[in-house]
């Protein structure tokens, strides 16, 4: 039973990383012909697809009903993972502050998985490749607001820190999230 709890787990929290980094994509106003922008929008057409269904077409580069359903979809997933397990489920105020308290550790995950990309891809290749196009469109509103925060140090003025100042500002979440939640928070 356990595996199957790790595949159903494992298998909706991608999705929900898939269609956090649509949002993102949308937001940012990704190049649509892009492969990596073709892969994000097709493997979340479906969710779309219901999406444009229930909004009746409400158009713009940020629609809020998609993170409402994506909320609604981590409360489904918690539910049935009590269910799964064995354990009486039912979706109350502490489901929902947990479906919430997941949704922004998934939103962590994605910035911090995003910028380590951006930035192991940076050291590598020196060409622009479209997944370079992609991933500096998605981090620069980030790293550019950090940038105006952090006083230019003339023995680093050529060295840009301030994707290392995101990363470790996420782990200072993700260290307070441990301290509140305990062992509930690896559950999320």
């Amino acid at each position: 039973m356990r595996t199957l709890t790790f595949l159903f787990k494992n298998v909706i929290d991608l999705y929900i990383i898939a269609l956090l980094l649509y949002v993102w994509m949308r937001w940012t106003c990704i190049n649509f012909y892009n492969p990596l922008s073709q892969f994000v929008f097709q493997v979340s057409q479906p969710f779309i697809n219901l999406t444009n269904r229930i909004t009746s077409g409400i158009k713009g580069p940020f629609n809020g009903i998609i993170l409402l359903l994506i909320f609604l979809l981590m409360t489904v997933k918690y539910f049935l993972l009590l269910l799964m397990q064995g354990r009486l489920a039912s979706i109350g105020y502490y489901s929902l502050l947990f479906s919430i308290i997941s949704l922004i550790k998934s939103v962590g995950y994605l910035i911090f998985w995003v910028i380590t990309m951006r930035s192991v891809i940076s050291w590598i290749s020196s060409s622009q490749q479209p997944i370079n196009y992609v991933l500096y469109q998605l981090t620069e509103p980030l790293t550019e607001s950090i940038r105006k925060v952090i006083p230019i140090i003339p023995i680093i003025s050529r060295i840009d820190v301030s994707s290392i100042v995101i990363i470790l500002i996420l782990y200072l979440l993700n260290y307070l999230g441990i301290d509140f939640l305990g062992r509930a928070w690896f559950l999320l």
